[in-house]
Parts: C-alpha cells; sequence; structure tokens
C-alpha cells in the first residue's frame, strides 16, 4: 500500500473539497507521487423531447466551464513540481470517481465529506460515501473546519 504512487482527488469545487486539496497536496509531496485532479460533470435533465438540441449545448458549456475551473484551481492551489493530471468527465459522481480509480489504478483516494449540502445531499446521496463503500483501494476522507464558535 505505502508508498503511494498515484493520488486521486475529486472536487466539486466546493470549501470542503478545498479543505481535501491541501491534504491530497501533502501526501503527493511526501510521497512523491502523482495527483490526478477529478471533476464530474452531472448529466442535466431537460424537458423530454426537446428537439433544440439544448442539452448538449449545455453540457458543452458547462464542461468548457469545469475544465477552465480546474485549470485555475491547480495554478492556484497545487504547488509548483508536482505531477498533476487533469480530468474531467461526465457522470454520476461516485461511478465516475470509482471508475476513475480503477483505470488510473490510484492508491488513494482524498476526497471532502461534504461538497453539495441540504437537498441536494438528501437528493443524491453522499459521493464521499458510496466512494468509501466502493472504492478499489483506501480513501480518506477530510472533514470541513467547524466554524469556531465563541465563548
Amino acid at each position: 500500500m505505502l508508498p503511494f504512487k498515484k493520488i486521486l482527488y475529486p472536487t466539486d469545487f466546493s470549501d470542503p473539497s478545498y479543505e481535501a486539496l491541501k491534504a491530497a497536496n501533502e501526501f503527493a509531496l511526501l510521497f512523491s507521487a502523482e495527483l490526478c485532479v477529478v471533476h464530474v460533470v452531472s448529466p442535466v435533465v431537460t424537458a423530454p423531447g426537446d428537439p433544440s438540441g439544448s442539452d448538449f449545448l449545455i453540457l458543452e458549456e458547462m464542461d468548457k466551464a469545469a475544465r477552465e475551473s480546474l485549470k485555475e484551481m491547480v495554478k492556484k492551489g497545487i504547488p509548483k513540481g508536482l505531477l498533476v493530471r487533469q480530468i474531467v468527465v461526465l457522470g454520476e459522481a461516485a461511478e465516475e470517481i470509482i471508475r476513475i480509480s480503477e483505470e488510473e489504478r490510484v492508491d488513494l483516494i482524498v476526497i471532502a465529506t461534504h461538497g453539495q449540502t441540504g437537498w441536494r445531499h438528501f437528493v443524491f446521496g453522499s459521493v464521499a460515501e458510496k466512494v468509501v463503500r466502493l472504492a478499489p483501494c483506501p480513501v480518506l476522507t477530510i472533514r470541513a473546519p467547524h466554524p469556531q464558535t465563541q465563548s
């Protein structure tokens, strides 16, 4: 299991996912590992039988925006000198993270425990939960820091 040679870090660009990025960076630096940074674009549901093709255009724009956001995040959030691969895919987040981890033969997945919150979490379930249950490798889950309460 050790040393980790390839680490997968999925992001949804939420604040908690940036906390997981800090841990992924530390492990990648410690083990001189390749860091695979992944974002999954969720499919968009449009009106059935919509002949306009607007769903394809929406997905194309979402893919383009995700690639730009990932590029910017890597530029700002990953130390120089780390070997980094950026991957953007379309699909259901947990399934795609598992698929990529198998295809890439990663040694570790570093993921935030909370991304989307509220009704989205209730409807779609926890991506981190599914990844922990189904991953072919160890999964390090990172909790978002709790705001300090003043006494």
